[in-house]
């Protein structure tokens, strides 16, 4: 849990910073999961620091349990804080010798409204403090409510971006090709995808600043999205990748980020993913491998195939070839 706060805390900060540090951090949150937390250091400096925080997004996008987690502490804390106050001003009826656990079950009645009868307020001290707890209760429960509702509500999408992206000929042209699914049995209707490449670029006066281009593809946009979607972007004489090569791309710290979003067929509501790929992630040399095969009553799509990639042979133009993955050991005894 303090893990996951201080992932999404960073990635919060990291929002306020101006392009160029955002787009470093980016960088770095994309290889957070994959690299040890101790190979990046990130120090943010003059950033305005919030006491609260933007917590009620970061609740949004917690898991399940972590909501119900944090919704069931602060009820019993302030519950607590209560039976404390209810303890030190007394005026309970019905409560033995003002005992402790008596005033916080007393403290819990009152403020899920629930009145069993059976302990009361019998001072004005006691009376305020009721008053207090019905007004902080109001509160309290509206917003776990609310964060709930939220969550129940929103359609979070589930599209599956394969582990690489890939560079090799298509059709004699080296062609930068992704692999996207939707891991929901629904459609994504109407989907769209943009390709933004981010690196790296010195000025004529010598500074150094990170650029974007937009990637053209051969289709960005598809009536609807069920399994895959392979989508290509050709890289030419006008593309921003033209005459790069592997070594390049690390040195310039080319990332590419994908956005897709759609159409839910089923709740009708928009739906939005993203994912960035780092020079680290793309192979050269290679495709996806083919998930459909034919059948005599129809068509296999073979799912477990999404990540795998088949080597393709280098050529005068592109000579680059991934070697195949090892054969996995198999012992004789």
């Amino acid at each position: 849990m303090v893990g996951w706060w201080i992932f999404a805390k960073t990635h919060e900060l990291a929002t306020d910073l101006p392009d160029v540090a955002a787009s470093r951090d980016h960088r770095v949150m994309a290889l957070f999961k994959r690299k040890p937390p101790e190979t990046y250091v990130i120090e943010l400096r003059g950033v305005k620091r919030s006491i609260a925080g933007d917590w009620y997004h970061l609740m949004l996008h917690a898991p399940w349990w972590i909501d119900l987690l944090v919704i069931t502490a602060a009820f019993l804390s302030v519950n607590l804080l209560f039976a404390l106050a209810y303890l030190h001003t007394g005026g309970i009826a019905g409560a033995r010798n003002d005992s402790f656990a008596e005033l916080f079950f007393f403290s819990v009645q009152t403020m899920a409204t629930i009145g069993y009868g059976s302990m009361y307020p019998a001072s004005t001290a006691a009376h305020l403090l009721t008053t207090g707890e019905a007004i902080v209760g109001i509160f309290v429960i509206a917003v776990a409510t609310g964060i709930v509702f939220s969550k129940f509500s929103v359609i979070r999408a589930r599209v599956q971006f394969a582990t690489h992206a890939v560079i090799t000929p298509m059709n004699g042209v080296p062609t930068l090709m992704f692999r996207v699914g939707n891991e929901r049995s629904s459609r994504v209707i109407n989907a769209a995808l943009a390709v933004v490449l981010t690196r790296t670029e010195r000025t004529s006066e010598g500074v150094l600043m990170y650029r974007m281009y937009d990637l053209k593809l051969e289709r960005d946009r598809a009536p609807a999205l069920t399994r895959s979607w392979t989508l290509m972007h050709r890289i030419t004489a006008e593309s921003p990748l033209h005459g790069q090569t592997p070594e390049l791309l690390a040195a310039n710290e080319v990332e590419l980020t994908l956005t897709l979003s759609g159409i839910d067929d089923v709740s009708g509501q928009t739906i939005h993913a993203a994912r960035t790929y780092v020079d680290a992630e793309i192979r050269w040399g290679a495709r996806h491998a083919d998930m459909l095969s034919d059948r005599p009553n129809g068509i296999l799509v073979d799912l477990s195939k999404f990540d795998e990639l088949t080597p393709t042979g280098a050529t005068d133009t592109f000579p680059y070839s991934m070697s195949p993955a090892p054969e996995p050991y198999r012992s004789d005894g």
